[in-house]
């Protein structure tokens, strides 16, 4: 069943080979065991040549798994040294390209219609962050309520932004004629734009994740092939440790790919245990059944980074996901569009007015008593919840009582852990 699941999603295997040397590189410096490691390969296409003349025999489908095997080492080599190099280039100042000049030139023009806002200056840097990806204007107090009321995801520039970007253009571009020129038209328009808004605001790894992903599925969809989720997810995955094997270790990297690979496993199960087939509940439902699921993939990577975990995350995703659907496409209109424009009145009252009321959810879900915990994971303690986790969904897919025992068992380990380290604060 895995060799079968596996076959029908083939960058996860490259995907898990990158990963591998990333890890040998950054564990255990091995850069020159990587290049001895390209020859190593060469010796088993030489070995395999001379058996197969000596058999008389070219290479066929049976000796696949030579073409495989040189193939991984391959591919390992090059993530070892590629990894290497990176290593190499953060120790020097990093070099800044005339198309990021270009970027943050353009981001800080599209700042100035901001002022004409009647906003105070915390609500105008919430706005450029949630907008523009600008986190310089934005008060660490207001993001410490974001946080404590869970939607911390909502300031950083993310898959959650550009899936509403996309939407927006995909409402847009929908009075287009359903021809095959215009639905050209429409993909490369979507296309330039999307990654437009992404280099403008900073390309973030999430950012870039959700612009991979978009780009490959509306690729699909126009030369009308079948897509899978976690193949693409795999694919953006391994596009992005290809040009930046460092972005493992980005706390935004692993949030946006956690959240996705769970709300793509857990959200169909969710909207399958809920049932619901009115269309007025369907779409809450959904909301709800997608912020767990992205809850649940990411809260142990909070307990460690942040030792923070919202109680309240359930009662703020709804309304606050609402409002900034509809404050994103407002700010980035109101930042694009000349000052005096027709509907500019219009435009700036309802930019106000999402900016008032989402700092007012905020503030007043974050006066409530216990609003969130505070409680830290150790890197240790993290890996063995999410053991338990995986193998806890892998037996509740497979129904083997070895996968059970395994979750069980990491989950204990992981409770001794956690008891051992509190005694040890305590005895101190």
């Amino acid at each position: 069943m895995m060799i079968e699941e596996l076959r029908m999603r083939p960058f996860v295997r490259p995907l898990f080979i990158w990963i591998t040397g990333i890890l040998l590189q950054v564990v255990f410096p091995c850069r020159m065991y990587g290049l001895l490691l390209i020859l190593f390969p060469l010796f088993i296409l030489v070995c395999s040549g001379f058996v197969h003349a000596g058999q008389g025999s070219s290479c066929s489908y049976e000796t696949r798994w030579v073409w495989g095997a040189v193939f991984a080492l391959l591919l390992l080599a090059l993530s070892i040294e590629k990894t290497a190099y990176s290593q190499i280039e953060i120790e020097h100042p990093p070099f800044v390209s005339g198309l990021q000049r270009l970027a943050s030139e353009e981001q800080q023009r599209l700042l100035k219609p901001f002022d004409r806002l009647h906003l105070s200056d915390s609500e105008k840097g919430m706005l450029a962050t949630i907008t523009l990806g600008y986190r310089a204007g934005m008060d660490r107090t207001v993001r410490k309520r974001f946080s404590m009321v869970g939607v911390a995801h909502i300031l950083a520039v993310s898959g959650f932004h550009v899936a509403i970007v996309c939407g927006f253009l995909s409402l847009i571009f929908s009075a287009f004629p359903r021809t095959r020129f215009f639905n050209w038209i429409k993909y490369l328009l979507t296309i330039v734009l999307l990654w437009t808004f992404v280099f403008i605001t900073g390309l973030a790894p999430s950012a870039v994740r959700a612009a991979i992903m978009l780009s490959l599925f509306l690729t699909g969809r126009l030369l009308r092939r079948t897509t899978d989720g976690y193949n693409i997810l795999a694919a953006a995955a391994f596009c992005m440790l290809v040009y930046e094997p460092l972005y493992l270790f980005d706390i935004g990297f692993q949030l946006s790919y956690a959240a996705v690979f769970f709300i793509l496993y857990l959200q169909p199960r969710f909207m399958h245990l809920i049932g619901a087939r009115n269309p007025f509940l369907a779409v809450p439902s959904g909301w709800i059944s997608v912020t767990m699921a992205a809850q649940i993939g990411t809260s142990f990577l909070c307990l460690y980074y942040f030792g923070q975990f919202s109680l309240v995350f359930l009662f703020t995703n709804l309304p606050l996901t609402v409002l900034a659907m509809l404050l994103i496409p407002a700010g980035l209109l109101w930042a694009l569009l000349p000052a005096g424009c027709p509907g500019s009145g219009e435009l700036q009252l309802a930019v106000e007015w999402l900016v008032n009321n989402m700092l007012g959810v905020v503030d007043t879900f974050s006066r409530v008593p216990f609003a969130s915990v505070s409680f830290r994971f150790g890197l240790d303690t993290m890996l063995l919840a999410y053991g338990s986790l995986l193998f806890g969904l892998l037996y509740e897919k497979s129904r083997r009582p070895f996968n059970l025992f395994i979750a069980l068992s990491l989950l204990l380990i992981m409770l001794i852990t956690l008891v051992i380290e509190k005694v040890k604060i305590w005895g101190m």
